[in-house]
């Protein structure tokens, strides 16, 4: 399961990376979700997809889970959920300012 997770993850990456080099900037903004759903799998693969039960002391219980990847990742989800609305209003501003969205014409020109 963590061969699948981890190729999930490079695909995830790859097409992050892939939106990212793109000239749009909503492709670069889902380039850039893509990239931190990417992390998230990575993180939660990092720490071993084992089943057992809570991390709640008891006595007939041997196997737990370890709870901080999921900490992790959610506390990632809600950072990468305030970056992606960030971008998603600059860009809106940005695309209803200079009336484009495509990086190239949003740089200018050095001779005007």
């Amino acid at each position: 399961m963590e061969i699948i997770m981890s190729i999930l993850s490079g695909i995830l990456f790859t097409t992050g990376i892939y939106n990212l080099l793109q000239k749009q900037l909503l492709r670069i903004i889902i380039g850039t979700a893509l990239i931190s759903h990417g992390a998230h799998l990575f993180i939660l693969t990092m720490g071993k997809l084992k089943r057992g039960a809570p991390p709640i002391l008891e006595y007939d219980i041997s196997q737990y889970t370890d709870p901080l990847p999921q900490a992790l990742i959610l506390t990632s989800i809600v950072i990468s959920f305030g970056v992606t609305s960030l971008l998603l209003v600059l860009a809106y501003r940005v695309s209803k300012r200079n009336e484009t969205d495509n990086m190239d014409l949003l740089r200018g020109n050095e001779n005007e």
